[in-house]
């Protein structure tokens, strides 16, 4: 039964990563699917495309809940089924991985970058205050959102690492977990990367020609 505990909550946190609110959003506000048009992309900023600042703002938000609710709810309830931190960090990597493939959704997903934040707010709201941070610097110079998205991405198990000790007590669960999402949200972002090389990726504000 031990076992059996963490391994439902984490098959939990998947099914909830698995919602692709990019699709239920649109669906719900009679929009194209927006894996239909734009880069096919199920999430906030491909729903932008639709014109709706509404759907895509809501579909931010819900990606990011779904990303915090495991590890939050986990953080506080978990204790007294002997549920701690590392099942917290596991719970969050699971809801990231039901987003990029949600198997109500035929395993085609988003990037990541939203759910990713959502589980950095779960784990320390230090930590996702200096992610956020950072990614905001890197678009602010760079105009690239792409490219800040997978800074930040790769910093942030890097600030965990160096906030041990001083704003947390690191754990080897979430520094896997971590560095887990980090990687997989480069790899999403495998054509971007293309793109920035090529010269050819859109900046942020600036109209394609």
């Amino acid at each position: 039964m031990d076992v059996l505990i963490p391994v439902a909550v984490v098959l939990a946190s998947y099914l909830i990563g698995s919602l692709s609110f990019a699709v239920i959003v649109s669906r719900l506000m009679g929009l194209n699917d927006p894996r239909s048009y734009g880069s096919k992309n199920p999430g906030a900023t491909n729903v932008l495309r639709s014109g709706s600042k509404k759907a895509a703002i809501l579909t931010l938000l819900l990606d990011a809940v779904k990303g915090w609710l495991p590890v939050a709810m986990v953080l506080a309830w978990g204790p007294e089924h002997g549920l701690g931190q590392s099942v917290a960090a596991l719970a969050g990597l699971a809801a990231f991985l039901g987003h990029l493939y949600p198997v109500f959704f035929g395993f085609v997903g988003g990037k990541g970058v939203a759910t990713a934040v959502g589980v950095l707010v779960g784990v320390s709201g230090a930590l996702a205050l200096a992610t956020v941070l950072t990614f905001a610097i890197v678009v602010y110079f760079s105009r690239y959102v792409s490219l800040a998205s997978m800074v930040a991405a790769v910093f942030a198990p890097v600030f965990y690492l160096f906030g041990d000790g001083v704003a947390w007590h690191a754990h080897s669960a979430e520094v896997f977990s971590l560095a887990v999402m980090a990687l997989l949200l480069v790899w999403r972002h495998r054509e971007n990367i293309h793109r920035l090389l090529a010269g050819t990726e859109s900046k942020l504000g600036k109209k394609k020609e």
